[in-house]
Order: C-alpha cells, then structure tokens, then sequence
C-alpha cells in the first residue's frame, strides 16, 4: 500500500515509486483458522493499517518484507512487536536472505510475534523456515486482560487523519 521512498545521507537511496504504485484496497482472506491481513515491507511503518486489520477482525497479520542493512537492524524487529502489541495480534514477517553481492541487500531475520508483542519464532540472515503455533485462545487470553481493543476512543479520532 505505502511506497518506500527514503534518502538516508551516506547509507541508501531508494525510490519504490520510480516503478511501482500504491495499492488502494485492503487485502484480507479467510482461513479455516482466523481472518489474515496482509500488509508489506514499509506498511509495516503504518500503525493504523494493522488497526485497519484488526477493527475488520483480522487476528493474524502477515508483512513479506526487505528491510535493508541500514534500517532493518534497528527498526524491523521493534515495528514488529509495535503492530502486533498495539493491536493484540500475530504479526508474521517473512524476508528473503542475504545476498551480499545483490544490489540491495536484505536485512533477513524472519519473524513471528504473539500478540503479548513477544517473539515466538525468529531467524538469522541466511535461508531458514520458520515454526509458530498460532493460538487463537491466547489472543483471547490477552485481549480480555487488557482490552485495548474495546476501550480505545475511536470517537476521539474522527477527523485526525484526513488530509485538510
């Protein structure tokens, strides 16, 4: 949804919109399990995308990503544990490998988060599968022990993000 475009003076210098587009829609499906949303790479950034997810009963989001060396090392793990704490859900990452000798180098480090924001299944940099076992009755656990969900004022936000 969101384009990746950031200048970090003497790292990286990466134009996502030179060649593609936005998205404009949501992407969610159904699983014999929960409602999954899928996000990627830089929509991880977004807090009110996963918001968006979890208010359309998604209790599973998934972000294929690319974070590179410079911001990945910092940023990924802790966006992460953000989206899936703010939101009480599972948030799964998957990345592709390092390749040193690519033009853009991926950070790696597949993960999977629980809603408690706890990581429950990670990986280095190089080609891995990753294990987690979803439970649906812990995402319950943890929603009634602090309902944000429930609680959060959306009244209070009408209007806040509209462009003016």
């Amino acid at each position: 949804m969101h384009l990746f475009d950031i200048d970090v003076p003497g790292k990286i210098s990466f134009h996502e919109s030179d060649v593609l587009s936005p998205g404009n829609e949501f992407a969610t499906f159904d699983t014999p399990y929960c409602k999954v949303g899928l996000g990627i790479c830089y929509d991880l950034r977004f807090p009110e995308l996963a918001q968006a997810y979890c208010r359309r009963g998604c209790q599973f989001v998934i972000y294929p990503g690319a974070f590179n060396t410079t911001t990945g090392p910092v940023h990924w793990e802790l966006l992460q544990r953000s989206r899936a704490l703010d939101n009480q859900i599972y948030v799964a990452s998957c990345s592709p490998a390092r390749d040193i000798t690519a033009d853009y180098i991926a950070w790696g480090h597949s993960t999977v988060i629980n809603p408690w924001g706890t990581v429950m299944s990670t990986c280095d940099d190089k080609e891995q599968i990753i294990y987690a076992d979803i439970d649906l009755n812990y995402l319950d656990e943890v929603r009634s022990q602090i309902p944000v969900t429930v609680q959060k004022r959306y009244d209070m936000y009408s209007g806040v993000f509209e462009n003016n």
